[in-house]
């Protein structure tokens, strides 16, 4: 087992991993949608000198060495590059990571009131254990877009002056057929309805409570009921990510299955200097799901981007865009299983990932028999290797649990469609998918300069 990260750092190092945990704690707290992490990263990218393809597309702008592109794709996933100075045909240094993470959406027709409580009705999104939903702070996050054209954000219990909203569970002294039941049954998916109010609407006579909810929405957001109907607002925990342990080692919070992986990619594109080869960073939604829609990585958002960036470069073919995919590299950076003594009947102890031990490298995920996994070349990896061993980035490999356990997937089998080399290259993660995810301060470090070096010397 290699040694704990923490024991080699001096003085400057702990300053950097401090400041690069306190921006992502922030990061955290206020981007818990796909939206909001794509507002938040084309903000940023903006300030750094990158200009969005679509205007220069319209302008008909010529790309050079050094100039630097974002593609948003229906405000959910956004594509960033750095033209090198290589033909971008010889390939491209791709980071790429998902910003959704598992939660519950409000259903089309959602409220619903029922002895004189109001409730929303949602849908859960994702792999969760539904009973950790319950009896914890919740938040409203989304937006609701009107028939006139208008978007209305909506952001519900993150202000501390803000209420929260709240899943019920049955009391324990009633509960004694409940916890007789399977995990998977404790709480029935229907059950996750989301409880916003109580107080009844005066002169109201019938579902007065549900009335009321209407008269707040309309005063708030201008708000009819039926823009439910194009509402996407999803209920996530409530409350900003926080410092860890007594020794202050570990960020707690929402979401770190993927942004703490997002993030750091995000961050080593902004900081890279003149390269090579073009660097990219992806950032897309619905990998929760199957990485399925026009904002997957199954779409073809991304390969439209990099067919109008080469049309930019004066290159307009469909060869010349098979060829830049195929000689491409890519690290999928996606979140691991931190091994945890708790649940060491989960894990097989020489190939599991720790807190503490550097960036993860899973050379192939997918379930039982590899099934739905990408499976990196051995070229790949040892090419990784001496990447990072030349750049002191702390790394280790692993596997999802052991074999016969279960598993899990990520986006490296899609890339991998186009011919180009993939890992799954990220961040070791404590109760993934659970409303609050650990992570360690000296694992997001690491992989922040992994994912620098990677762009800089691949």
């Amino acid at each position: 087992m290699k040694d704990n990260v923490w024991l080699t750092y001096e003085e400057d190092d702990r300053k950097e991993l401090e400041q690069l945990s306190d921006a992502y704690k922030a990061f955290l707290s206020r981007c818990k949608t796909e939206r909001e992490c794509t507002a938040f990263f084309e903000a940023e990218a903006r300030k750094n000198g990158y200009r969005s393809l679509e205007e220069l597309v319209e302008e008909g702008t010529s790309l050079k060495a050094g100039d630097k592109v974002y593609a948003v794709g229906m405000g959910k996933t956004i594509a960033l590059f750095q033209i090198g100075r290589k033909p971008l045909t010889d390939g491209m240094n791709i980071l790429c990571a998902h910003i959704d993470s598992p939660r519950l959406d409000l259903k089309q027709v959602p409220l619903y009131e029922d002895t004189e409580l109001a409730f929303l009705d949602t849908h859960y999104y994702g792999g969760i254990k539904k009973y950790q939903w319950v009896t914890i702070p919740l938040a409203l996050h989304g937006v609701i877009a009107k028939k006139d054209g208008t978007v209305v954000p909506v952001n519900i219990g993150e202000d501390p002056a803000d209420p929260v909203v709240y899943v019920t569970d049955l009391l324990v002294h009633l509960a004694s057929k409940q916890l007789a039941r399977k995990g998977s049954e404790v709480v029935a998916g229907e059950n996750l309805d989301v409880l916003v109010a109580s107080c009844p609407l005066k002169d109201e006579e019938k579902d007065a409570v549900k009335a009321n909810v209407l008269r707040l929405l309309k005063e708030k957001y201008n708000m009819e009921e039926d823009d439910f109907l194009s509402a996407e607002i999803e209920v996530v925990p409530a409350g900003p990510a926080r410092d860890c342990g007594l020794d202050r080692s570990m960020i707690a919070g929402y979401g770190h299955d993927d942004r703490v992986c997002a993030y750091p990619s995000f961050v080593a594109m902004m900081e890279a200097e003149a390269v090579e080869r073009t660097s990219c960073c992806l950032l897309v939604d619905k990998e929760e799901i199957g990485s399925v829609g026009a904002t997957g990585m199954q779409s073809m958002f991304f390969e439209n981007a990099v067919a109008e960036i080469l049309a930019l470069l004066g290159t307009d073919s469909n060869l010349a865009v098979r060829r830049t995919l195929a000689r491409s590299k890519m690290l999928s950076s996606d979140v691991s299983a931190a091994y945890d003594p708790a649940y060491s009947e989960a894990f097989e102890k020489k190939n599991s990932a720790y807190f503490g031990k550097g960036l993860v490298l899973n050379k192939y995920t997918g379930a039982r028999g590899k099934s739905g996994s990408n499976d990196a070349n051995a070229e790949y990896l040892a090419q990784l290797r001496r990447i990072f061993d030349g750049n002191q980035v702390a790394f280790q490999t692993a596997e999802l649990g052991k074999v016969d356990f279960g598993g899990g997937g990520t986006i490296a089998y899609i890339a991998a469609l186009y011919g180009m080399e993939v890992v799954d290259s990220g961040v070791a993660v404590l109760s993934m998918h659970a409303p609050c995810e650990i992570i360690s301060k000296a694992d997001l470090y690491e992989a922040k300069k992994g994912y620098a070096a990677f762009l800089k010397e691949a």
